[in-house]
């Protein structure tokens, strides 16, 4: 689920084949066989696009939205209504994330379809719906207060796996596994099926070399950059040195030229320059860190408001808590930050001194 904070960045170098998205019910035809249409997110992010790619016996579904009440409804609607002529035989759902993945307990059990999803994906899923609670164990109270967190933002922060339950509709009891290396057959053409991490642990992304077609989620978005986030059962991960060696994987395995189709926004040809963008995109963000460290230690906290010019909520500051500390683990095994003690509890950072 994309970030209210989320940073835009330029995406002018890329083209767009199709200068405005599906309205309402329509469906695009974004190349033969393959229709693009968008359900509706009550975020600053207000959208999901979701695909129907032609098979054998109806159509795959790629990722399927929210499960919260209204995003049901539309489903019955669309089901009843637009959707009718595309009678959805498989669901693939690339990652965890409600937007994604909310909506594919009802539609399993009313389609009565098979769901191919990435292991890990499904198990965080799972590990998020068997005990929403998990959150405010003490534990990850102390982490975020160790990082310089108010308490009010903290008590906000740790009720997300009950919210994560709002927009899910369950998980069928059974999937079928996607592996990076294999192979997916859809109708008439081979996807190979390609995972990152970082966005997500195990982020599924399809690939159909023949026809220049890559199925990309969220790991790469035309405008803004997916939130890359450290949470609490990690707290030294570095999801964003795993992002960029990501990027940079899909860099030399995706053909030049190749029509992405993303989680988000438009889709665009242009994949290694948008690549390189968002990897400069996060290079500014240690840089404004860095900057800040040199002026005297910095919690996590304190580095929010030295990326985040305006104000933040207490709902935004936890999206951007998450990403921030993000940069700050990889920065730390860059040699960029080093610890400088924990003083009244709360870690800080300096940048260190040149020799």
């Amino acid at each position: 689920m994309q970030p209210v904070g989320s940073t835009r960045t330029h995406g002018r170098s890329l083209a767009y084949p199709f200068e405005t998205p599906p309205q309402g019910e329509e469906l695009i035809e974004v190349a033969p066989g393959i229709h693009w249409f968008r359900l509706t997110l009550p975020f600053q992010l207000n959208h999901v696009n979701l695909y129907l790619v032609a098979d054998d016996a109806g159509y795959v579904l790629i990722d399927t939205g929210l499960g919260n009440r209204r995003t049901l409804e539309t489903w019955r609607t669309l089901l009843a209504g637009a959707l009718k002529p595309y009678p959805i035989s498989r669901i693939v759902v690339t990652h965890f994330h409600p937007d994604h993945v909310g909506a594919v307990g009802f539609l399993a059990k009313e389609l009565q379809v098979p769901v191919y999803m990435p292991t890990t994906e499904y198990l965080m899923a799972q590990i998020t719906d068997l005990n929403p609670g998990a959150m405010e164990q003490p534990h990850h109270r102390a982490f975020y207060r160790e990082h310089g967190l108010s308490q009010e933002t903290v008590d906000n922060v740790v009720t997300k796996g009950h919210e994560y339950l709002r927009l899910v509709s369950g998980l069928p009891h059974t999937y079928r596994r996607l592996i990076a290396g294999d192979t997916l057959q859809i109708g008439a053409r081979r996807f190979e099926v390609l995972t990152g991490g970082g966005h997500s642990p195990e982020q599924a992304m399809l690939l159909s070399r023949e026809d220049g077609i890559f199925l990309a989620a969220d790991q790469v978005l035309a405008q803004i950059t997916p939130n890359v986030s450290v949470h609490a059962t990690d707290p030294t991960g570095d999801p964003l040195g795993i992002y960029i060696r990501s990027l940079r994987e899909l860099q030399k395995t995706v053909p030049a030229g190749a029509l992405v189709v993303p989680g988000h926004q438009l889709p665009f040809r242009g994949l290694s320059e948008r690549v390189e963008e968002l990897i400069a995109h996060h290079h500014v963000r240690c840089g404004e860190m860095a900057a800040a460290a040199r002026k005297g230690p910095c919690s996590t906290a304190d580095f929010i408001t030295a990326v985040f010019k305006r104000p933040l909520d207490p709902h935004q500051i936890g999206f951007a808590f998450a990403e921030i500390l993000a940069h700050v683990n990889f920065m730390l095994r860059a040699g960029q930050l080093v610890e400088d003690g924990r003083k009244d509890g709360v870690v800080r950072y300096v940048s260190p001194r040149s020799p």
